[in-house]
Parts: structure tokens; sequence; C-alpha cells
């Protein structure tokens, strides 16, 4: 039996050869994919929330995953309806998430990668949303290094794209590369399979299913179609000479000012070359330079354009109509703006895109800021993030985490510091995040003086540390817990320091060496024998959500199989049902047979 990566392995290299895919569906009788699918979603806090049914990752077992190749080999398998919710946008509103049955989101994994090891080599570089090595940063870094000198910029917003994928058009994509009926047919059976709302079932007549692992996938190829038209047709036709013409009202001020200089007139030669300042040195009107750039993170896409507005607006024009006749998208027009770049800002993946403009800063003899992109931090967004720290305007205590240790709870709100420093790294204004350092350091502060009955600054001078950092040291709250044989765990707020970079990556954690053989899980699940009892019998897994909720027994001693996990410190548990069962009853664990 072939395993996952060599399967993979071939099949990514036919897509880089771009030749067809026949065949595949013999390769979903493979169970090294289904291991290989488990090891990458069972530490995902979904994998633990139910579907349709009551089934979860918690009872996984080899036995299931030969279940399930059983049904797809007889082409048996039925997808369920996904169970819908709405969870909340971040600007009002509900978006909705389908969550899927646990083996329909093995078998989606599993399509996924085969799907992502053949399309991945073919899809555009412009496109960076749920691609593996991509992601906003690197569609953001793009914008930066490359766009300079654009004058307009098209914002693209495509009116309920995931949910308006025409199936038809889909699976006519699908069918120019991939001659395997028997794996079309179970992707049209997936994306037809309907949702429960409320427990009523309601057919999908278009869309992808948001919230399974595979529709981000689809939309890529779907969306591609989009990128291709981009690239092969509007950026070839919209691009055209190497530089702009010199402008003659430059040229004239500065070879009148040379002639003032060699005559004498010092003082008129100075005020020329001011005048100068604000002419640019190149026609901005050529009509023979056109500049066009394009990129793309899922359904959100940025095209930036040096040349004038009519033209800005026919592209704007085209791309619609391409949407509308090639995808059965729509663009939204009240959304789909076309923005000056030199006086107003357009929004792009959390970020404020503009082109900076100033005539008084010279470096290397030339206006070094012109034509220059800048990525800023929206205005409001420390206002808003301040909001869940703050009342009234000032911070306060986190009741929900006073009962948490103080490693805990310092942790926690790192977590939520560093993930803010982490993705507004590349922006100009990131020091902008000392206010919502100050707002979190305070919040942190009162919440372990709520929890110890003391007073924010003697927690303060308890706590304070330096800390070293590429950029010198940092003062920073800092806890610390022993342990008995085992260096101690560190436990830091603050610390990081707040510089624009075009390389962002940070972690204030020491990083794990990655394993490139088979994961631990894996290795457990194979050996097929229960580790509390020793049995070899319909051996499965039994997962929690996160080690904390090991320890919360309100007062009561800790069962065998809670010690057992914390002293392997593992989510998980490998047991024969027997067992399982004694864990889902609370009874005690079978004796380990000698």
């Amino acid at each position: 039996m072939r395993n996952a990566e060599t399967i993979l392995g071939i099949i990514r290299e036919r897509g880089r050869k771009r030749l067809p895919l026949g065949d595949v569906y013999r390769q979903l009788f493979n169970p090294a994919l289904y291991l290989h699918s488990y090891a990458r979603l069972y530490r995902n806090s979904g994998a633990l929330t139910q579907g349709a049914t009551a089934e979860t990752v918690d009872g996984m077992s080899q036995g299931k995953i030969h279940g399930i190749i059983e049904r797809v080999r007889r082409e048996s398998y039925r997808w369920a309806p996904v169970r819908r919710v709405h969870i909340p946008k971040p600007k009002g509103g509900t978006r909705p998430l389908g969550i899927p049955t646990w083996s329909d989101k093995l078998l989606q994994d599993v399509v996924r990668a085969i799907l992502e090891a053949y399309y991945e080599s073919r899809f555009s570089d412009r496109s960076h949303g749920f691609r593996p090595g991509r992601g906003c940063h690197t569609a953001l870094t793009t914008i930066k290094k490359v766009w300079t000198g654009t004058k307009w910029f098209i914002e693209g917003d495509i009116r309920g794209c995931f949910n308006n994928i025409e199936h038809s058009v889909l699976l006519g994509i699908l069918r120019r590369d991939i001659t395997d009926n028997r794996f079309l047919r179970l992707i049209q059976n997936l994306i037809r399979a309907g949702y429960l709302e409320d427990w009523r079932l309601h057919p999908t007549l278009s869309g992808s299913p948001q919230g399974g692992t595979v529709s981000p996938i689809l939309s890529n190829i779907y969306l591609d179609q989009l990128d291709q038209f981009v690239e092969q047709t509007l950026i070839p036709e919209y691009t055209k000479g190497n530089r702009r013409a010199k402008n003659p009202d430059y040229n004239r001020i500065s070879s009148r000012a040379r002639y003032c200089r060699r005559t004498g007139r010092v003082e008129e030669a100075k005020a020329l070359e001011a005048a100068r300042r604000a002419v640019p040195a190149n026609d901005p009107h050529d009509p023979n330079y056109r500049r066009l750039y394009y990129v793309r993170y899922a359904d959100d896409f940025l095209l930036g354009f040096a040349g004038p507005r009519s033209e800005a607006e026919a592209i704007r024009d085209r791309l619609s109509a391409f949407l509308a006749q090639e995808l059965r998208l729509e663009l939204s027009a009240e959304k789909t703006l076309i923005t000056h770049a030199h006086t107003e800002k357009a929004r792009f993946l959390g970020y404020d895109i503009s082109v900076a403009h100033c005539d008084t800063k010279i470096a290397a003899n030339r206006r070094s800021v012109n034509g220059v992109m800048t990525l800023r931090m929206p205005p409001s967004f420390v206002a808003e993030r301040s909001r869940f720290y703050t009342r009234d305007g000032k911070p306060i205590h986190r009741m929900e985490r006073t009962h948490d240790s103080d490693y805990s709870i310092v942790c926690g709100y790192q977590a939520e510091y560093r993930g803010f420093v982490q993705y507004y790294q590349l922006a100009d204004n990131i020091a902008w995040l000392n206010r919502l350092h100050w707002v979190m350091q305070t919040s942190l502060l009162k919440t372990l003086a709520h929890k110890h009955r003391s007073s924010v600054a003697k927690l303060a001078r308890r706590f304070k540390a330096k800390v070293e950092t590429p950029h010198g040291p940092r003062t920073c709250l800092e806890v610390r817990v022993t342990r008995e044989g085992k260096p101690p765990l560190v436990g830091r707020f603050g610390g990081l320091p707040l510089r624009t970079t075009l390389s962002a990556s940070i972690d204030d954690r020491l990083l794990a060496r990655k394993s490139r053989g088979r994961s631990e899980l894996l290795q457990r699940v194979l050996a097929d024998a229960c580790e509390a009892c020793g049995s070899t019998e319909n051996v499965e897994v039994h997962h929690v959500r996160k080690l904390a909720d090991l320890n919360r027994r309100n007062g009561r001693p800790p069962p065998d199989w809670v010690r057992l996990m914390a002293s392997r410190r593992r989510k998980t548990l490998v047991l024969c049902r027997v067992c399982h069962d004694n864990i889902h009853a609370g009874r005690p664990l079978r004796p380990k047979s000698e």
C-alpha cells in the first residue's frame, strides 16, 4: 500500500505537467490518505463539534476508516446535509457556516488533498487565499514591493461569492482536467447535499458548502478562471511602455536652473529648483505608458492601475461582464469602488492602502517617497479592539479569566496581543498598537489584582521583567512556574517590538523541531492496542477539546484516565470500546491485563 505522500506526489507531478487526472477515484480506497487527513484535522476544536448527527472525532478508529472506504468502493457513500449556523461578522450581520459530520469532514479532506495536489502548481501567483505557503501577508507584501506608481485602485467585491457558485460551471471546469466520472459524481453529490437549518432540510441549488474543508479549494478552482482572464487578457492589454516619457515642464525648469547656476544667478537657480519639486519628473498622462496590477485573496481582489480613470472604469466593467457571463457571479455595484491612490485609501485585507506623496522628502537626490505604496492600520482598529478590554473607556478586569492560573491568564492575553502585532507588522503605523498594549496590560493587571485581592501597582512590581529582543531590551510582565526536574514554564505579556517589517514573523516562544516522520498519534492508532487495559479489540480514540478541561473536577479526585492523559500531556487516549464507554459513563477503566 502506497503512503499518502507518494500518492499525492504523483498527482502533484501530473498537475505540474498539466496532464489530465484519470482513475483517481480508486485512490480513495487507500487508508493512508484518511490517516493523513485525520492527523491534520483532529487538533481543530471544530473536530468535536456535532454536525447533522452526533458523530464527532471522539471514537475515531481504523474500523471507521475502513467503513467509509467500503461505502466509497460500492459508490453508496451519502453525504449528510451540513448543519447551518450563523456567525457574527465584524461589521454587523451574520455569515452562514455549515458544519459537516465527522465522516464527511474526513472524506472531504481526502478529496481536498487530491485536488490541492493537482491544482496548486497551476494556480496563479497572484492568488493568495487558502494556499500552502501563502496568505494575507504574501498578498500585501506583493502590493508593497511591486505596485509602485499606481494611480487608481479597483476594489473588487463579488456579491455572495461562495453562496452563488454555479454547480454546472464548477463541474464543467473540473471536467476539463479530471476524466474520472466517479470522482466527479462524488464532488457533485457533495455540493448538492443540502443543509439543515432549525432541523429543516434545504436543498443547495448553488454555492459551495462554507465550513467544509474542501470548499476553499473548490472556490479557488472556480475563481482561477477570473485570475486567468485578468492575466491573459486585461494585463497584456493595459500594460505598455518601458517607462514614462519625460515631463517637458520639468525639463524646461531644469534647463533654466542649470543656466542660472552657470551664469552666477544662484538665488534664482535655487528658486527654480524649489519650484521644480512640485512638478513630476515624468509625464503622469503619458498615453504610451500603462500598468495594471492584480492580487486576489479568496473572493476579495484588488487591482492597481497606472492610467486615466476612464480606462479604470472600463476595466471594472469588463470584469463585471466576465463574471456575469462566464462564472454567473455579480460584482457588488456599491462595494466595487474606484479609488484615487494618492488622495484616498483602498481597504484590502484589513489594511488601508494608498500611494505616498511628499515633494519635500529628498533622498539620493530624488523625491524618494513619491509613488511608494503605503500599508496602514485603519484608524478605527485600536478603538474597536480596545472595547473588549474596557468599560466606559477605562480598562477593566475580565471576570471569566479570574479562575485560571496566573500563567494561563498572562499567556492568554499575550496570544491575543501577539496576534494583533503579527498581523499588522507590515503597517507603517504599527506604533499605534502602543495604545492597545497599554489597555490590554492594564486589563491584565486588573484581572490578576481581582484574582489575588491585591492592587494593580503591587502586581505590576511583582511581575515586571526585562526581555531581550533583536531591537534591544523590552519591559514586559512575566510569570514563571517552577517544575521539579524540568525547566520552568515562562509566560510573558509584551516584549514585542513594534517595528515595521516586510517579513512578518513573530514568535516569542521556542519553536519545536519539525518532525518529518509519521505523527505520534498515528503511531499509537496503528499500534491498535488500548493504552489503559492493553486490549486489541475495537480500538478507538478518545478526544478532549483542551487539557485545561481535565482539571475541572469540582474538587473531586481525578479518575485514572484523567491522570493518564495529564501525565502524557495529550488530548487523545487510544482505548478499546469498553474502556471508552466506561469513561463516558463515569466508570473506572479496566485494569491492564498481564
